[in-house]
């Protein structure tokens, strides 16, 4: 399979855990218990959601993320 590079967002959960999802794919999320947890778990649903678009003859969405001058990450 091609290799595809997307920025992904953590945000820890209140109640503990984590919460990924990548902008570039709508609807693409995933939770995870830790960190690494939750990283996995973005990972897989990042294939999946490749698949499906190749298997449905889709394009796969250009990272569009813009992070403006001045402002850090």
């Amino acid at each position: 399979m091609k290799e595809f590079v997307y920025t992904i967002v953590l945000d820890r959960e209140e109640d503990g855990g984590y919460h990924a999802f990548c902008p570039a794919l709508p609807g693409c999320h995933a939770q995870g218990d830790s960190y690494d947890e939750a990283i996995e778990n973005i990972r897989d649903a990042i294939r999946l959601y490749i698949e499906s678009l190749i298997a449905h003859k889709e394009k796969n969405p250009a990272e569009d993320i813009v992070v403006p001058s001045g402002v850090s990450a």
